[in-house]
C-alpha cells in the first residue's frame, strides 16, 4: 500500500472509531460527579433497631460534590437532634439546607437546626400568604376604595409597592424560592405546586443533582406527584438515575400504584430506588417487584452511596429479601395508626 493511501486509511479509521465513540458514549453532565457521595437518612417512620429514634417524618443529608446539604429536619426537635448525634453529623458544617414544604413532619426539627447553626442559609418555597418562611406580595393583591377616607384604607391609602409577610423564624437565613432554580453548579431545586384533594396549592421544592451518570433526585413528600417531579427533573437532563424519598402513596390503591411503578421504570426509566416516609407499605413491596435488585432499602440510618451502581452501605451484610422487615413495618404501621401529624389526616381525601 503506498504510503499517501495508507495515510488515508488510518484518518478514515480513526474518523470512525471517533464516530462510535461519539455515537455510544452519553453526553457529559458539568454538574458534580458521584465519588463519594452519599445520602444518609435520618429522620423516618421504619428502620432497624439502633441508638436512632423512628418518628413520622423525612430528614435525609446529601453529600455530593464536597457539598453538605440538609433536606429537611423531621417533625420533632428533640428526636431529629437525638438521630443527628446519634450518626455523627456535624449540623455546623453545612453548605445550606432545603426545607421542602410547610408541613410539620418536614419541618419541625428546624428549630434545632436554627439553635446550632442560626446563620446557615435555608432554601424554602415561597408560599404566598401561607408561606411560614417569610415571602411578599404586591401590594396590587387588594381591591382599593379610593373614595374611603384614610383611616379606613390600608396604610392610609398608600401601600408600599410591595407587601413583606412575616417568617415563622424571623432570624434564619431563608432564601424562598417560588421557581426551578439552579443554586449551585449541577444543583436545581425543583418547585411545584400540588393539585391534589387535601393539598391543593401547597408549595415543595425537591433535590435535583445533575452528574455524569444522571440526575440524583430527593424528594419529600411528593404533593405535586412523584411523576410531576420527575418529569421536571428530565428536563435538566433525560437520565434519571436515582430517586430517593417519599412518594406520597400512603393511602394509594394498588391499581395506582401498579401504574406508578411501572411508568418510573419503563417510561421514566429510572436507575435505581429508594422509597421511604410516605410512599406506604404496598408501594415498597410494588416497587421493590418492579424494580428487583435497583430496589434500595432506606430505612432511618441506612446510608446510600452513590456511583454508577449505588448501594447502601449501613445495610452490609444485612441481606434484604422483602421491601421491608418485620420490625421495620410494625414501628411504620403504629406510627400510622397514631396519626403523628396533621398531614396524615389529609391523606384519606387526598387518596386517588
Amino acid at each position: 500500500m503506498k504510503r499517501n493511501s495508507w495515510l488515508s486509511y488510518l484518518v478514515s479509521a480513526f474518523a470512525v472509531l471517533l464516530a462510535g465513540c461519539a455515537a455510544t458514549t452519553p453526553p457529559q453532565s458539568g454538574g458534580p460527579d458521584l465519588k463519594t457521595a452519599r445520602i444518609t437518612v435520618l429522620y423516618d417512620a421504619f428502620g432497624r433497631a439502633s441508638a436512632m429514634k423512628k418518628d413520622w417524618g423525612y430528614a435525609a443529608l446529601v453529600e455530593v460534590g464536597g457539598r453538605r446539604i440538609l433536606f429537611d429536619t423531621g417533625g420533632n426537635a428533640e428526636i431529629f437532634a437525638q438521630n443527628v448525634k446519634a450518626k455523627g453529623v456535624d449540623l455546623t458544617t453545612l453548605d445550606f439546607v432545603v426545607m421542602s414544604h410547610r408541613h410539620g413532619d418536614h419541618m419541625g426539627g428546624l428549630a434545632h437546626l436554627l439553635n446550632v447553626n442560626p446563620k446557615v442559609k435555608v432554601y424554602a418555597p415561597r408560599d404566598g400568604f401561607g408561606g411560614v418562611y417569610g415571602s411578599s406580595l404586591p401590594s396590587s393583591f387588594y381591591r382599593k376604595a379610593e373614595s374611603s377616607p384614610r383611616e379606613m384604607r390600608y396604610y392610609d391609602g398608600a401601600p408600599p409597592a410591595e407587601v413583606i409577610l412575616g417568617s415563622a423564624w424571623p432570624a434564619a437565613n431563608f432564601d424562598v424560592i417560588d421557581k426551578t432554580t439552579e443554586v449551585a453548579p449541577g444543583v436545581w431545586l425543583i418547585a411545584l405546586t400540588s393539585d391534589a384533594p387535601g393539598t391543593r396549592e401547597l408549595k415543595e421544592l425537591s433535590l435535583a443533582i445533575d452528574t455524569p451518570d444522571g440526575i440524583v433526585l430527593v424528594v419529600a413528600c411528593s404533593h405535586p406527584g412523584i411523576e410531576a417531579i420527575v418529569e421536571a427533573a428530565s428536563k435538566i437532563n433525560k437520565h434519571i438515575h436515582f430517586v430517593a424519598g417519599g412518594f406520597h402513596l400512603v393511602v394509594a390503591p394498588d391499581p395506582a400504584i401498579a401504574k406508578i411503578a411501572t411508568s418510573l421504570k419503563d417510561n421514566w426509566k429510572v436507575d435505581w430506588i429508594a422509597p421511604g416516609h410516605c410512599t406506604g407499605e404496598p408501594t415498597f413491596v410494588a416497587l421493590k417487584q418492579t424494580f428487583g435488585d435497583r430496589y434500595l432499602y432506606a430505612g432511618l440510618g441506612t446510608t446510600l452511596v452513590l456511583g454508577a451502581a449505588v448501594r447502601p452501605a449501613a445495610e452490609a451484610g444485612h441481606p434484604q429479601t422483602q421491601a421491608m422487615e418485620e420490625d421495620d413495618l410494625e414501628s411504620y404501621r403504629e406510627l400510622l395508626a397514631r396519626g403523628a401529624d396533621a398531614e396524615l389526616q389529609l391523606l384519606a381525601g387526598a387518596a386517588p
